[in-house]
């Protein structure tokens, strides 16, 4: 039990995701914060080490359900995968947010002033996550997937023209860190998604989108951060880069 505690929560979860509910119900960052131990988190947030150690437990000894191990997946197929199903649910749900989120604005705006500011927050992710999801598509994740190539054909790498894959990596986490900061002030705006008492069905639906879109931009980031990149640093030191 003691060594689990200086286990990261990043790790955790890349080992079985189900137990990232365990660390949503104690409100800890698993995803942009995943790198930290459990015993540095708790001792943050004053939670009992050894009770949420036992929760993890449950959910570990419970049959895996289907549960998809993306901790062994090739790491071109892992890329593949992140920009098919959460880039492309992150471009069709922003489409679909951003009218909704104008529209309460105008409609619910006067008598909850809140809506003008998760609006803007909201206008401003779909900005930066469109980059942020660019760079990744044309300059991070094509390196990653030669390098795949490379090693499987015991070739050459050349070095890219951003050093090493921790440079972009590096830029990466801290637009996550940005993404994850974002929405934390649109969960305390929105009441954690809850709705007031005179919410109309589209104020309800933008809500419980919102609340979607971040548990997907939670998943999203967790198998970037604790898996993908740090996967992507170890292959990267396999070669012995030239020019």
């Amino acid at each position: 039990m003691e060594n689990l505690k200086n286990k990261t929560i990043g790790s955790f979860v890349a080992e079985d995701f189900r137990t990232a509910a365990v660390f949503s119900k104690y409100k800890i960052d698993f995803c942009c914060k995943g790198n930290r131990t459990v015993t540095e988190v708790c001792e943050k947030q004053n939670i009992n080490a050894d009770a949420l150690l036992e929760n993890v437990f449950e959910v570990l000894k419970s049959e895996n359900g289907g549960n998809i191990d993306f901790n062994s997946w090739p790491l071109d197929l892992l890329a593949d995968y992140i920009e098919k199903t959460h880039h492309r649910y992150v471009q069709e749900k922003t489409n679909v947010l951003l009218p909704f989120l104008d529209k309460l604005c105008k409609v619910h705006g006067a008598n909850h002033p809140e809506l003008f500011r998760i609006n803007e927050l909201f206008i401003g992710c779909a900005g930066e996550l469109s980059q942020h999801m660019k760079k990744e598509e044309l300059i991070l994740f094509p390196f990653v997937k030669r390098m795949v190539k490379t090693k499987d054909t015991d070739g050459v790498l050349h070095k890219p023209s951003f050093g090493t894959v921790s440079n972009p990596i590096a830029m990466m986490m801290h637009e996550h860190d940005n993404e994850g900061e974002r929405f934390r002030e649109i969960a305390a705006l929105t009441d954690n998604y809850n709705p007031p008492a005179d919410a109309c069905t589209t104020y309800r639906v933008t809500f419980a989108m919102l609340k979607e879109f971040e548990e997907d931009l939670h998943k999203h980031i967790h198998l970037e951060n604790n898996i993908l990149f740090p996967k992507a640093v170890l292959l990267e030191k396999d070669f012995v880069e030239v020019e």
